[in-house]
């Protein structure tokens, strides 16, 4: 997804994770999970670890189910029984019906809270919500299996809540398994990465990302799909994000007026004034990192001296004008600053206005991000 779980709203009216019947991409990953468990050598604690919206949280789900169903993964299907193994269970299976009801007792799922003060998700998950992995866990299993517990996410843990977690994973309970869906994106203890079975997950095939467009997303238009999957770097979650926030047309908006730049003073104000609302929120995080991402092209472009690539038709020129105004390195120094600018924003609530502001008129002038 674009930042947080930003537009909570919106993503609000998508399946949870844990009702994925199915997921693409990561057919390595669920065989060697069903592998670890016929060897009979589970690993207590695995860390799944990606960008964001490609699916982890919903393999976590798929493998919570797969053990709580005392399922095996089959034997290999197809005609000499050679198909990859799975963590497929059946729909009307208990275990299935009880985790999409979010009533199964063997499973805790630990995520950030929502504060029902401030109207939206609290920014972290707390030592005291972490202390309680530790007490589920400990519990004998209740349908005499094994007790699953799933982090979503590492990166909404602060330190305090990391330490609890740490317990767990130094004395682990048995048959019990705790499953870390973690986006790379925060810090994370070394001894919480070196006592978990590491699952690197990567971003989605454009192939793939097409295929649950096509499905997740009918009403997109058909030409529209593949420019929206490099715009989401192989990620579904940020693809269907982007849509909500605008799609390609708001990725137009912004490219123009960062090829803009202060020469149109008045159509970055608007634009400014329309995304720092408080019911923009989905589509200010995706301008803000669509802005970021082409800070990043623009870098490669100075760094390629061959045609760079692009989201829309027609951009390429453009693309390598704006990229002849700074140095590899200065390109480089942008980005970083411009992404530490968004990140600290997001902590600290400065003005959305002020900070689109400074990204777009940084292009012309990146002392302007030292001001903020």
């Amino acid at each position: 997804m674009t930042g947080k779980k930003a537009a909570a709203a919106d993503a609000d009216t998508r399946p949870h994770p844990r009702l994925g019947a199915s997921l693409l991409g990561h057919e390595t990953a669920e065989t060697q999970m069903v592998e670890a468990v016929r060897s009979g050598r589970l690993a207590h604690a695995w860390l799944i670890e990606g960008p964001r919206g490609i699916g982890k949280a919903t393999l976590a789900y798929r493998f919570a189910r797969f053990l709580l169903s005392g399922a095996t993964g089959g034997e290999g299907g197809g005609l000499f029984g050679d198909s990859a193994p799975t963590l497929d269970v059946e729909p009307e299976h208990r275990a299935t019906r009880l985790i999409a009801a979010g009533s199964h007792p063997d499973l805790l799922a630990l995520e950030r809270s929502y504060d029902e003060k401030a109207k939206r998700l609290r920014k972290v998950i707390t030592a005291e919500e972490a202390r309680g992995v530790a007490d589920f866990m400990h519990l004998t299993p209740a349908e005499g299996g094994w007790r699953v517990a799933i982090v979503d996410a590492v990166d909404d843990l602060n330190p305090q809540s990391m330490n609890a977690l740490l317990k767990i994973l130094e004395e682990p309970p048995r048959r019990a398994v705790l499953l870390l869906v973690y986006h790379g994106a925060g810090r994370i203890l070394p001894t919480i990465r070196s006592r978990c079975r590491r699952l690197l997950l990567k971003p989605l095939e454009p192939s793939v990302l097409d295929r649950l467009l096509a499905t997740q997303a009918p009403d997109l238009p058909a030409e529209e799909r593949e420019p929206l999957a490099r715009l989401a770097r192989g990620s579904l979650g940020r693809a269907l994000d982007l849509i909500d926030a605008g799609g390609l047309g708001l990725y137009r908006q912004v490219f123009q007026l960062a090829s803009a730049t202060a020469s149109d003073a008045q159509a970055m104000q608007s634009f400014a004034d329309k995304l720092a609302r408080r019911d923009a929120e989905a589509a200010y995080l995706a301008a803000v990192d669509m802005h970021v991402d082409l800070l990043a092209r623009l870098a490669r472009a100075a760094a390629d001296p061959g045609p760079p690539a692009e989201i829309v038709p027609g951009e390429a020129a453009a693309i390598r004008r704006l990229a002849g105004r700074r140095s590899l390195d200065r390109w480089r120094e942008l980005w970083e600053n411009s992404r530490r600018l968004v990140q600290r924003s997001e902590a600290v609530n400065i003005d959305r206005k002020q900070v689109l502001l400074t990204l777009l008129l940084a292009l012309d002038d990146d002392r302007l991000l030292a001001q903020l």
